[in-house]
């Protein structure tokens, strides 16, 4: 009898989750077809169709605004839609462009598009020739953007844009490092990890939201087309678009790239940058927003450590030149990416760690275990006996690692998949070591 009534609310269970599930997914499908309909009829915003943008850009002469957005993602919208189409200042300069809105990855050009994996919002100024003017959205939280962007500063960004539309095509020298260099591959869906699950087109017809490549997934292939050949992924892929914080700089979200406070102790400080001084260009580049100078940051190779500034200062242009340390890239934050979860599952069998106080510190650990994964590959630390709360000691015989990203890094450069790495904790007073593989 007690077999039985566990079998039946086991049944319910399942028949409760399926139903949730399918109520969600029924959810995201509504959205984003009444999201097509709403824009079509609207005629403002042309939608997936970037053909017809630069077709409509060579015969007007207007430069293309372009707006990559995951439309099923609620947590993620930067700006929300009604308020950018009917801002008072917003409003008459997206009149000055073909606008189009993107909202799924497939079939994209990714090597004129390419932007931070890690957002679900990103814009593209440029011309009718591909030639980009300029980048904008950005952020540095998983769900909290204010401290990034703006309808101000995406109106700044905007005005800049027009500014170099008009100097075009005197100023095209000056763009050429905005446009990057060709990727593993053209386009999205012809990485191996999602060339059997996806097309060059979004499925209407069918399960569209099923069917959508989504922003992070790129970063995702991409990084497992180095890992599962056994070699490192690289650097700029560990650590993508580092945040101007990371060098010190912090920006006003309402401007262009005005400096309204910078670090102590930070490239910024040490190169004599100064509160209130703004970007105007960065390797020669014009700036137009946050979005601009992560541009910059994420194509400065390892190797080189300084990039050349045009500041305007108290009304007078002058020129300093930010020195960079060896290992400044690897000093952002990336805890708040989506990718820290892949990482999460490669190296760390689905745990995320997080710093440790200073009393914990001195009983000789250095991260503690914030969460343990419960599902598939993400329960593998669960499954080899890790649990909420143990205290690291030491990891594969390390035990200096300062962040989580820190031991990110060391797994990309020192281990491979099938490697298996002994773990010290921690937990109630008591030490207890475990095994851990190195996935896929």
């Amino acid at each position: 009898m007690l077999l039985r009534m566990i079998a039946y609310m086991v049944l319910l269970f399942a028949c409760a989750t399926y139903t949730w599930g399918q109520s969600t997914q029924n959810k995201r499908e509504t959205k984003v077809r009444e999201d097509r309909k709403k824009i079509e009829a609207q005629g403002q915003w042309l939608y997936n169709d970037l053909d017809s943008a630069f077709q409509q850009a060579r015969a007007t002469g207007k430069p293309i605004l372009v707006v990559l957005r995951c439309i099923p993602c609620e947590e993620c919208v930067k700006l929300d839609d009604d308020l950018v189409d009917n801002d008072p200042i917003l409003k008459p300069l997206l009149k000055l462009f073909i606008c189009v809105r993107v909202v799924g990855t497939n079939g994209l050009d990714l090597k004129l598009f390419q932007f931070d994996t890690d957002q679900s919002f990103a814009v593209f100024m440029l011309n009718a020739d591909k030639t980009i003017y300029g980048r904008f959205g950005t952020r540095s939280h998983r769900t909290e953007w204010l401290q990034d962007v703006s309808l101000e500063g995406m109106a700044r960004a905007l005005e800049g844009a027009l500014e170099l539309h008009e100097q075009y095509p005197d100023n095209r020298s000056q763009l050429l490092g905005k446009q990057g260099s060709p990727i593993e591959f053209q386009s999205p869906e012809k990485f191996p990890t999602l060339a059997d699950k996806f097309t060059n087109k979004l499925n209407y017809e069918g399960d569209v939201v099923k069917s959508c490549i989504h922003c992070h997934q790129i970063g995702e292939a991409r990084r497992e087309y180095y890992w599962h050949r056994k070699e490192s992924i690289p650097e700029e892929l560990l650590f993508p678009y580092p945040h101007p914080k990371s060098v010190g700089i912090v920006l006003d979200p309402a401007e262009r790239a005005l400096i309204k406070a910078i670090l102590p102790e930070s490239p910024a400080s040490t190169s004599g940058l100064e509160i209130g001084d703004e970007l105007l260009e960065m390797n020669t580049q014009p700036i137009l927003s946050t979005a601009d100078v992560q541009w910059v940051l994420h194509q400065t190779r390892p190797e080189k450590t300084t990039i050349a500034l045009k500041l305007l200062r108290q009304g007078k242009e002058i020129e300093k030149t930010l020195e960079l340390p060896v290992d400044w890239r690897r000093r952002d934050d990336i805890s708040w990416r989506v990718a820290c979860w892949q990482l999460a599952r490669i190296g760390l069998g689905g745990m995320r760690l997080e710093a440790v106080t200073e009393e914990e510190r001195k009983l000789g650990a250095f991260l503690k275990v914030k969460s343990v994964g419960m599902w598939g590959a993400h329960a593998t630390a669960k499954n080899a006996g890790f649990e909420k709360n143990d205290l690291l000691l030491s990891y594969d015989g390390q035990s200096s690692f300062a962040r989580e990203s820190d031991l990110f890094a060391y797994v990309n450069n020192s281990l491979t998949v099938g490697m298996k790495v002994q773990v010290k904790v921690l937990r109630s007073g008591q030490p207890l070591e475990f095994t851990l593989p190195i996935q896929p």
